[in-house]
């Protein structure tokens, strides 16, 4: 019939260009001989994720509803941000490694001469649209267009926090090379970033920029932007080595005995960057799939407590390199109040000796200086007056002993 359209190809026309698009073709194929891709999905490392605890919906619920919750989920003043300068960034790192926390994941990472961007957003919503979901709870420190010339963006994962459309956008006008996990390319590809300008890497996978070398190393999580989630998209952590230094980049995960590996084979790291923000001890009953949402789930993200340990793991057991703490700050994505996260990461630090930095986003830091340590979110927002699980304190014969069981393994 003349002007027939099928129903399909209706949804089709409706469907956000956010949403992205799935691989297909040589992509779909190269996921499909992938050695973590089985019955139709991508797998975690250790397995599918299982409950912890037993928390229903209308728990749940509560917890993001309950007034008083609520309003300890955001802070109750400005957010400080240092409104970064071309001043700070155009000159080199005395040290060769300088870190500038953007918000969230987003942490631009000066090493060996040069200039890695990871988990990129500069959107007012991690939401496929402009009108609702979770917004910026502080300015980005500074515009994109004024940030300068990128090597490389890596991407660790399609969540709309993580990887995000008017950025990808922005960037796509530039001369930046991509490095995504495998299938994430399709949504670039989708949105005007050309395939050869792309790094598509599996896990243990590796490619060279400049002098740089990024290996995508594995992580606990999941992916997905539509409104059916196909697991046909990969999720990963980073490792970026220079000739004189190395850095690691969490994404997002759950804690894990990997974290042990990948130090095994890439560490010790002069910094991580690790996920310690919206977690939460809520899972529906009877093992069924998470309750649709950002994502704050057990055995899916970390805590501060894991997260530092998770850094220790990866340092071979040492309280070695700096920890800097991201995915917390700039949206509310959990029912634990806005500055717990903070509060709690020092807290862990502490109790292991281990050195953190904590600063306000946009603040430019050297690794090998001095760090930021000022407790900013305590100006701002709620603190809770009790005590969280910390990690063990590392002594030096658990250290040595550590450093012989690896010796032993090699």
């Amino acid at each position: 019939m003349a002007g027939f359209r099928s129903q399909s190809s209706g949804l089709r026309a409706l469907r956000p260009a956010a949403f992205g698009a799935d691989p297909s073709g040589e992509r779909m194929a190269r996921i499909r001989r992938s050695p973590h891709y089985r019955d139709g999905v991508f797998q975690n490392p250790g397995g599918p994720t299982r409950p912890r605890s037993e928390g229903s919906a209308r728990d749940l619920a509560k917890s993001y509803f309950d007034r008083e919750t609520r309003y300890h989920r955001a802070p109750r003043g400005t957010v400080p941000v240092h409104s970064t300068t071309l001043a700070d960034l155009a000159r080199p790192p005395v040290t060769g490694l300088r870190l500038t926390w953007m918000g969230h994941s987003s942490v631009l990472t000066e090493i060996d001469g040069q200039r890695v961007l990871f988990d990129p957003v500069w959107g007012e919503r991690c939401s496929p649209f402009p009108f609702v979901g979770p917004r910026r709870l502080h300015p980005v420190p500074l515009p994109l267009a004024t940030l300068g010339p990128v090597d490389v963006v890596v991407i660790s994962h399609d969540h709309y926090d993580h990887l995000d459309l008017p950025t990808v956008k922005a960037l796509a006008g530039t001369d930046t090379l991509f490095a995504v996990p495998l299938g994430v390319g399709a949504h670039l590809e989708h949105w005007g970033v050309s395939a050869d300008r792309l790094r598509e890497l599996d896990w243990y996978e590796a490619t060279r920029v400049g002098g740089l070398t990024l290996t995508a190393t594995p992580a606990r999580h999941f992916c997905g932007r539509g409104l059916r989630n196909t697991q046909h998209t990969l999720w990963a952590s980073w490792v970026v080595a220079g000739a004189e230094h190395r850095v690691y980049h969490s994404g997002d995960t759950g804690y894990f005995d990997g974290f042990k590996d990948i130090g095994a084979d890439h560490g010790p790291f002069d910094a991580t960057m690790i996920q310690i923000g919206a977690y939460s001890d809520f899972w529906p009953k009877d093992g069924l799939d998470p309750i649709p949402g950002p994502g704050s789930w057990p055995e899916i993200h970390m805590n501060p407590a894991e997260g530092v340990q998770a850094h220790l793991d990866l340092q071979r057991g040492r309280p070695d390199g700096v920890f800097l703490p991201i995915h917390w700050g700039t949206f509310n994505l959990a029912p634990h109040p806005w500055a717990e996260p903070g509060e709690w990461t020092m807290a862990a630090a502490d109790a292991v000796g281990q050195p953190a930095a904590f600063p306000v986003p946009g603040l430019p830091f050297e690794p090998a200086g001095e760090l930021p340590t000022k407790t900013w979110w305590r100006d701002v927002g709620h603190v809770p007056h009790h005590k969280w699980p910390l990690p063990d304190p590392v002594t030096d014969a658990s250290a040595a002993q550590e450093d012989l069981d690896l010796v032993g393994e090699e």
